[in-house]
């Protein structure tokens, strides 16, 4: 049985002093997550750089990793800035093997994300 997925949204500070916007993910990512995924995005999307946090995320299937493509597709167009963190090694694997490496920096917590931006 799937988790529920659910996105928060915080707020962290760059080595600069900047404000960035942290997504906060957890459960499953799926094809039925397209509204917390995509809907915590739009909320924070054009506002400035972006931590995607996937350290409390249990699961990600071809459809999950479709919908965070379509996110860092998104900014890439606009050139805000993404870095992700808290994937397992699992996923880190699976993330780099599809290329989103070329859209958001993977890293292994949220300092090195948010000193990356």
């Amino acid at each position: 049985m799937q988790a529920e997925t659910r996105a928060t949204i915080d707020r962290t500070s760059g080595p600069n002093g900047a404000s960035i916007a942290v997504l906060r993910f957890s459960g499953d990512i799926s094809s039925a997550s397209k509204e917390p995924v995509l809907g915590a995005w739009q909320t924070v999307s054009g506002s400035g750089p972006v931590l995607l946090d996937f350290s409390k995320v249990d699961y990600i299937n071809s459809s999950g990793i479709a919908l965070i493509i379509q996110i860092l597709m998104e900014a890439d167009k606009t050139g805000q800035k993404v870095a992700v963190f808290g994937l397992t090694p699992h996923f880190q694997k699976v993330f780099t093997m599809v290329g989103i490496g070329k859209y958001a920096g993977l890293h292994k917590d949220e300092a090195t994300a948010a000193a990356s931006l």
